[in-house]
């Protein structure tokens, strides 16, 4: 990607009231986002809302070659019950869907150019809030990438996104992929094994399925990073992106993952049940 000058003037801030609470919508241009990704202080370059969005977009798309989109509206909220609300004013999601985010305690979703966070004061360079708008802002990236939202697997789009956001971390002296492996691993081990609980690669990889195993026994998230990290590892993170790439002329999810990655999800399944069953008891 060539470095070039943002043509943003400025970023737009609107107060909105919504139940009683302020919300807040800012309308980002981030064309490109490399620019000024080396000379990015921390904490000094995330001091606000906007510049940690800023400061985020522009490692993704500098440490990963992420292609984030030109212009995303960011909308914060002030309490769960004005996200909830959100999710479905703004973020277009249905009641049953939002309501099923709420239940499982989401903070964060990421739809097309559009990033609704629940803003529960954190400043804006805690290491929990930019984790949290780089997992988002991955989701942002892969639903343009793949011209749609929804179309991959969940597991691999939510561990992707964990991913992304800890190479943010990374960067920022904040965390490493290291500590989120051997953490993950560490919370499986008080999880049924894969080969008792089973995988159901077929359930994890819709946003249903996977929100239900999360809420079921904590582990959704700790398999989608641990299943996505080998791929990265066996492959290379670009190979996730030309995998989303592949969705805006393929919406098959079977083929375009074993074109991707060499495997049948039944045959991926299969390796990731003997892989995960060496977590130590």
């Amino acid at each position: 990607m060539t470095p070039g000058r943002s043509t943003a003037a400025g970023l737009l801030l609107v107060a909105l009231a919504a139940g009683g609470c302020a919300s807040f919508v800012l309308p980002m241009t981030l064309e490109d986002a490399t620019l000024g990704a080396a000379a990015l202080r921390y904490p000094d370059d995330f001091a606000s809302h906007e510049a940690a969005v800023r400061g985020v977009a522009a490692l993704l798309a500098r440490e990963l070659e992420l292609p984030v989109p030109a212009h995303v509206t960011v909308y914060l909220y002030s309490s769960r019950a004005v996200f909830e609300r959100g999710l479905m004013n703004d973020g277009r999601l249905s009641p049953r869907r939002a309501a099923e985010l709420s239940e499982a305690n989401a903070i964060g979703v990421g739809r097309r150019r559009q990033l609704l966070l629940l803003d529960d004061g954190e400043p804006p360079a805690a290491r929990a809030w930019l984790g949290l708008v780089a997992h988002e802002l991955t989701h942002v990236v892969q639903i343009e990438l793949a011209q749609g939202d929804g179309r991959a697997e969940q597991w691999l789009a939510e561990g992707m996104a964990e991913w992304a956001a800890f190479t943010v971390l990374e960067r920022l002296g904040l965390g490493t992929l290291a500590e989120r492996r051997a953490g993950a691993w560490g919370r499986l081990r008080d999880q049924p094994g894969p080969g008792e609980g089973g995988l159901d690669l077929e359930a994890l990889g819709t946003s249903g399925g996977f929100t239900r195993r999360q809420l079921r026994d904590g582990s959704g998230y700790e398999l989608a990073f641990l299943m996505t990290d080998y791929l990265i590892r066996r492959h290379g993170f670009y190979r996730l992106v030309e995998y989303y790439r592949a969705f805006a002329d393929n919406p098959d999810r079977y083929d375009n993952f074993h074109l991707a990655f060499g495997l049948t999800l039944e045959e991926f399944e299969r390796e990731m049940t003997r892989y995960l069953g060496r977590v130590p008891r």
